[in-house]
This record gives C-alpha cells, sequence and structure tokens, in this order.
C-alpha cells in the first residue's frame, strides 16, 4: 500500500482482580496512605494472582485488543510484546503469548525490553514493520508482573509498582494524515544505575548470597530518577512537537506514563497544558511499566476523552534511562 499509515485498529487492558491499598501496605512496611499519596498520588495498585502471569494477563488484554479491531488471532502476522517480567528468562514470552492465544506459527514474535517506554519503542518498531509491507496486522502488548521483583520491604520502591496488561492491533490505511504521524525515542545510558536490578543477568548470576540480599528486586534513586524523568519527558514532547509544527495546546489528550502525579503535573506546567488534558489512572493503578500507557490508551478511548480528528499525545520514561514519545491522530 503506497504511502500507507499506520493506524490503531483496537485497543485492551486487563488487571489482576486483587486490589492492594495503601492502608494494607502499611501494616506491612512502615509508610502510610496520606505518604504514599503525598508523594506519588497512588491510592491503591492491582496484584497478580498465585500463578497468573505475564502471558496470561497479555492474552486477556490482547483478546479485548482483537475484539475491539473486530479481528481474529488468524489475522495477525506480527507480536511484540513490551515487558521487563517475561514469563521465563528464555524464551520470549512473546512466544509463551503466542500459543496461548492461538495465532499462527509463521508469526514473528518477539520481546522489547526497554521498561517503562516498552510500549512505545513497540509501537515504534511495530509500525516501520508494518509500513515495510512484510506485515499487514500487528499485535503490540505490554504486560508487566512487577510484583515479582518488588522488594516487599523497601517502602521507598514496593508502594510504586503494580500488575496489569494493555494491547493495542495496528494496520494500515491510505487515508492521508491520520495514524502514528511519528516518535521520538532516546535513552540515557549514563543514568543506568539509578534505576535497575543489580543480579540475575550475566555480569552477576544468581548466587544464595544475592538472593538473600534481594539483588534481584528493582533498586531507585527517586530524587534523581524524579529530575531525569522531567526532564527527558518535557524534551520528548516538545521535540515530537517541533517535527510537527505543532503547538501544545493543539493536543486534545496527553497519555504520560503512570508513574507519579508529581511528575504528570510537572509535564503539565513545563508545557503550559492543564492537567484536564492530561489522563490519570495512577491513583488506581501506580506504575505498571509498559503496561501502563496502553491501560491509560484503553481506559482513555472507551471513557470518550479521545475521538476522531484528536491530537494524541504519548509521552514515556524507564529504566535505562529510557524515553519515548508518540503522535498519534485518530
Amino acid at each position: 500500500m503506497a504511502n500507507a499509515s499506520t493506524v490503531i485498529l483496537g485497543t485492551g487492558a486487563y488487571a489482576p482482580a486483587r486490589v492492594l491499598t495503601n492502608d494494607e501496605l502499611s501494616h506491612t512496611v512502615e509508610t502510610s496512605d496520606e505518604w504514599i499519596r503525598t508523594r506519588t498520588g497512588i491510592r491503591e495498585r492491582r496484584i497478580a494472582a498465585p500463578g497468573e502471569h505475564t502471558s496470561d494477563m497479555g492474552v486477556k488484554a490482547a483478546r479485548a485488543a482483537l475484539a475491539d479491531a473486530r479481528l481474529t488471532p488468524a489475522d495477525i502476522d506480527l507480536l511484540v510484546v513490551a515487558t521487563i517480567t517475561p514469563d521465563l528468562p528464555m524464551p520470549a514470552v512473546a512466544c509463551i503469548i503466542q500459543q496461548k492465544l492461538g495465532l499462527r506459527t509463521d508469526v514473528a514474535c518477539f520481546d522489547l525490553n526497554a521498561a517503562c517506554s516498552g510500549f512505545i519503542y513497540a509501537l515504534d518498531v511495530a509500525c516501520a514493520l508494518l509500513v515495510s509491507g512484510r506485515y499487514r496486522h500487528a499485535l503490540i502488548v505490554g504486560g508487566e508482573k512487577l510484583s515479582s521483583i518488588v522488594d516487599w520491604q523497601d517502602r521507598t520502591t514496593c508502594v510504586l509498582f503494580g500488575d496489569g496488561a494493555g494491547a493495542v492491533v495496528l494496520g494500515l490505511s491510505d487515508r492521508p494524515g491520520i495514524g502514528l504521524l511519528g516518535t521520538k525515542l532516546g535513552a540515557c545510558g549514563d543514568s543506568v544505575d539509578l534505576l535497575c536490578i543489580t543480579h540475575g543477568g550475566s555480569s552477576q548470576p544468581a548466587t544464595p548470597e544475592s538472593i538473600a540480599a534481594r539483588g534481584h528486586t528493582i533498586k531507585m534513586k527517586g530524587k534523581e530518577v524524579f529530575k531525569l524523568a522531567v526532564r527527558a519527558m518535557d524534551e520528548a514532547a516538545r521535540d515530537i512537537l517541533e517535527q510537527h509544527g505543532l503547538r501544545a495546546d493543539q493536543i486534545a489528550l496527553v497519555i504520560p506514563h503512570q508513574a507519579n502525579l508529581r511528575i504528570i503535573e510537572a509535564i503539565s506546567e513545563y508545557l503550559e497544558l492543564p492537567m484536564d488534558r492530561f489522563f490519570v489512572n495512577v491513583d488506581r493503578y501506580g506504575n505498571t511499566s509498559a503496561a501502563s500507557i496502553p491501560i491509560a490508551l484503553d481506559e482513555a478511548r472507551r471513557a470518550g476523552r479521545i475521538q476522531p480528528g484528536d491530537l494524541t499525545l504519548l509521552v514515556a520514561f524507564g529504566a535505562g534511562l529510557t524515553y519515548a514519545s508518540a503522535l498519534i491522530r485518530w
């Protein structure tokens, strides 16, 4: 299809049934509902059930997206999963989702790790592959079981994260000026130590000592991450707008990574956009990493916050530290 654009045909999301409130957390670590809410904006988060894996959540989100797009698994020929919590270190969780969803065996399936920016990274990759003409319909899943890598004794991090999955189905359109208009991706590799898991990889394989020291859980330098996140998201948003000759006030809705309400409020101030132009659900889900934006995107669509012709800005940052933005016209 000459001069085709990539469009979102359907969205879907899934959150586990169990709700973990701030009050419940205050019984296990030294914290309080007020302390968490005033610093993060989070009231509660979802926690996967025992035996409920990233693939299970991803499949449920994917089925919802396929139903929304009025397509079947047989229509998909590309699957990209953004995650930092695959079911297994190997193989890719995309292959497990392929089997559980019943996709064809000639479907390209792979995982992508860009942490909380992962969904936008996956969106960019899938769009490029679709425009190449080699694929017709792509399924992108952002799914995380962060409860499996959280140190539940560390009050500075365990209050932040939750589990869930979101998905979109992408296709091609010959209508000009709609779909994914552009993306901006980047990374600050000199800040790897600000947000990381120190053990479990090839440089620090698992040992009884590393497990006892909880070296396989998320470690974060909160103040430094906050400052870099605000700067990176602001620059990523401004860059994508400048690329397309747009002003911030032309954006109907901003869907930011849901990490911290104060970060979102800072971006609102820097872009001089009121908070009612931002979609926020961090209070109900916490930080779900790569699942964050697709869950919010699905909720925004189903709530009527996105209408045909609207411009939507996606913007994120994550461990790496990665950052990303995307501009979509519906």
